[in-house]
Parts: C-alpha cells; structure tokens; sequence
C-alpha cells in the first residue's frame, strides 16, 4: 500500500529564536543585577579579589596598562562605537535608502545607552578605589557601559552583515574583530581597576539582551 507523504512541520518564524535568547539573557541579567544590588558577599569578594590581583598587575606592568588605556579611551570607547554606528546609519540612508532598517539600528544603540545610564542610577554602585590608581573614571560602576556599548553596536552590525549575506572571508573577519573589540574592552576595563569583573559580565548580558531584542523586532518586520 502507497503512504501519501506527510509534510513536514512547518518551521516556526525565525524572530521566535530571538525572542527565546532575549528571554534566557533576561533571566540572567535580572539575576546578575539582583545579586548587585542586593551586595551578595560571595559575588562581591570574587569581584574583589580578581579587581586585587588585575591592579597589581597593573601597577607593576606600565606598559600593558599604557596600552590598554588607549584601547579603552580611543578603539573600544564608547563614542567610538556610537560614531561607527553612525556612519552605518547614514550609509544606509544614502546607499541604499534604507529607513527603516537605519532607524531601527539607531533607535536600537540609543535604547542601550539608555539602559545603561538608568542603571548606573538605580544600583548606584561604587566604582573600585585605589590608594595607586592607574585611570579614573566617573559615574556609577554597574554595568560596564563600554561593554555594553561594544557589544550592542558590535552585535548589531554582525547581525546586519549577517542577514545581507556577506561573504565569507568579510564575515570571518567581522566576526573576529568584533570578538576581540567585545572581550578585550571588558579585560582592559578591569585591568585599569575602574570597573569590577561583574560590571563587565552586566554590560555584556545587558548588551547581549538588546541585540536580541532587536533582532526580534526586525525579523518580526522583515521576516
């Protein structure tokens, strides 16, 4: 006897996926940020004893920590990324007449930046004091707002290349460049003594949260 064939099931919408990985990053963001404010002692002598020994090291290596404050105060600088963002902004506006998509990368990297100050204002948490710093920085510590800037402009950027097809040897390289700018301004961060190793884990999460969410969004849009 002949079995008709039965199709397949159909796939469920790609934004769906997004949604899921913005759900889990929510989760652990909340975590995170809950632990922070509530000073949990074991995340807060972790925090303290890697910020120790980063801090010598630090003081006893000038020039990595020379190195680093250029990294973090020009490459990886927050301004930076939001002047990159920028330019892939308006190129996508003059090239190729794409408003929506430029609006939604725009809206998207402000409402990082928005997350960001509104935590450091809520949590208020205490940057790392030191009787020999090496850098300085101002405002409250959680979260690493140059983590999360790299990683939400980075991220974004990554998912357009992505989702226009880019070849493989561009794609190769933005993706790791783009690992090394996400991860390396965090390490710098530390190193410098002027944010705890879980303001970077914050700053990543939280960045990794927006991208998802909007990638959502624009898959929702243009599936």
């Amino acid at each position: 006897m002949h079995t008709p064939p039965v199709d397949s099931p159909p796939r469920p919408p790609a934004y769906r996926g997004a949604a899921r990985a913005a759900g889990i990053l929510a989760l652990c963001s909340a975590l995170l940020i809950a632990l922070v404010a509530a000073e949990w002692h074991p995340l807060f002598t972790l925090d303290g004893d890697i910020a120790d020994t980063t801090h010598r090291w630090a003081v006893d290596d000038p020039d990595v920590t020379q190195t680093s404050r250029i990294l973090t105060d020009w490459v990886w600088d927050p301004w930076t990324m939001r002047i990159l963002c920028a330019v892939v902004v308006v190129w996508l506006v003059w090239r190729h007449a794409a408003w929506w998509t430029a609006g939604w990368l725009a809206v998207s990297a402000a409402l990082g930046t928005v997350l960001q100050q509104g935590l450091k204002a809520v949590v208020g948490r205490p940057r790392p004091v030191w009787p020999d710093p090496v850098d300085s920085a101002h405002y409250a510590a959680f979260p690493s707002g140059h983590a999360l800037t790299a990683t939400v402009v980075l991220g974004l950027l990554l998912w357009l290349l992505h989702h226009h097809g880019a070849d493989r040897i561009l794609w190769r390289t933005a993706v790791t460049v783009a690992v090394i700018s996400v991860v390396g301004v965090g390490l710098t961060r530390v190193w410098l003594g002027v944010h705890w190793p879980s303001d970077v884990i914050g700053g990543w999460l939280l960045g990794a949260l927006v991208v998802a969410l909007a990638v959502s969004v624009h898959q929702r849009r243009h599936p």
